[in-house]
């Protein structure tokens, strides 16, 4: 098995009891790890912190998706899109901009642009990589700028929440751009929006190519998995069943292949003490796994490693990629 980097952040405590869903949580500091799954050792490779003109003091700080192409990953925190060169991770590229909030996932475009999903705002953007909008799509159909000002500063400690849509990854198919949507729980074609994947089901994340498959996670720790020429759902992979019934996976969010095997992450269910008194009786007084990676053979259907993160300070998994 390939060594991985795993990407995520580190939590700085409980939100107040009474938090909305969204709020739960802070972050302190975006961390990436460097895992190798022969031995099961972790490093830390990067430790990153916001500077004070990209955010509000105290906002939530951590790396959320990103991409790998060549040497270079492209990652973002909430209000920024940062290169890395890897594995020297030496930063080779930076693009902040007024209107990025809750930004959700950065990828490499075919035509040598960036394409960010910018959530907060409910929009796709495409910017150069010196930051000039390109293009910019809203994933409700809507003029973003009749709901927003453009004279506001997002970045600092606007709150736009709740989302409608919640667009949390970006891939192309072709020329086109498509957009998870979160509430939607589909895919949604954002140059051409007659074209749409419906999944349905639980709340969705990521939307991988490989293998001439389009694989999704859904929260609840399924794989959705969709053909690119029809459009339509083919296949629905339920990792839970890989476990014991009496396990809570996690947040199930990011996906790495590896021949037949693939990589998910989960991030540790943090309810609130008022939540989780509730939240046992949900659960069915399931053990409640800590943040980390798991291996699966798809082909055998079986879970053949599952590695904690926890324990090297990370507490959230958003993004799975070799070395």
């Amino acid at each position: 098995m390939k060594r991985l980097y795993v990407a995520g952040g580190q939590q700085a405590g409980l939100r107040p009891l009474m938090a909305d869903t969204d709020t739960w949580y802070s972050y302190q500091k975006g961390i990436i790890l460097e895992v190798d799954p022969s031995t099961q050792s972790v490093a830390t490779k990067l430790e990153y912190v916001s500077p004070p003109e990209a955010c509000a003091p105290n906002d939530p700080i951590l790396f959320k998706s990103g991409s790998l192409k060549g040497n270079t990953l492209y990652i973002c925190t909430q209000t920024e899109v940062i290169l890395y060169d890897v594995p020297s991770f030496t930063q080779k590229g930076y693009v902040s901009i007024s209107c990025f909030n809750d930004v959700h996932h950065v990828a490499p475009s075919s035509r040598d642009t960036l394409l960010v999903a910018n959530s907060g705002l409910e929009t796709v953007l495409e910017l150069s990589y010196s930051g000039d909008v390109i293009n910019e799509w809203n994933v409700l159909g809507e003029d973003t700028w009749s709901n927003f000002s453009k004279n506001i500063d997002y970045r600092h400690g606007v709150n736009t929440k709740p989302h409608r849509s919640h667009p949390n990854y970006v891939f192309q198919l072709g020329d086109d751009v498509w957009a998870t949507r979160f509430h939607q729980k589909d895919a949604l074609c954002v140059t051409d929006p007659s074209k749409r994947i419906e999944i349905g089901g639980e709340r969705i994340h990521d939307g991988v190519l490989y293998n001439d498959r389009l694989y999704f996670t859904m929260v609840n720790g399924k794989i959705i998995v969709a053909n690119p020429e029809t459009l339509q759902v083919e296949e629905t992979i339920d990792l839970t069943s890989m476990h014991p019934s009496d396990v809570l996976l996690g947040w199930c969010r990011s996906l790495y292949f590896e021949g037949s095997n693939v990589w998910v992450g989960f991030s540790r269910i943090r309810p609130t003490k008022f939540r989780e008194n509730i939240g046992w009786l949900a659960h069915g007084m399931r053990r409640v796994l800590p943040t980390h990676i798991a291996c699966y053979d798809l082909q055998a259907r079986k879970c053949l490693m599952e590695i904690d993160l926890e324990k090297y300070g990370l507490n959230a998994v958003f993004g799975i990629y070799p070395v």
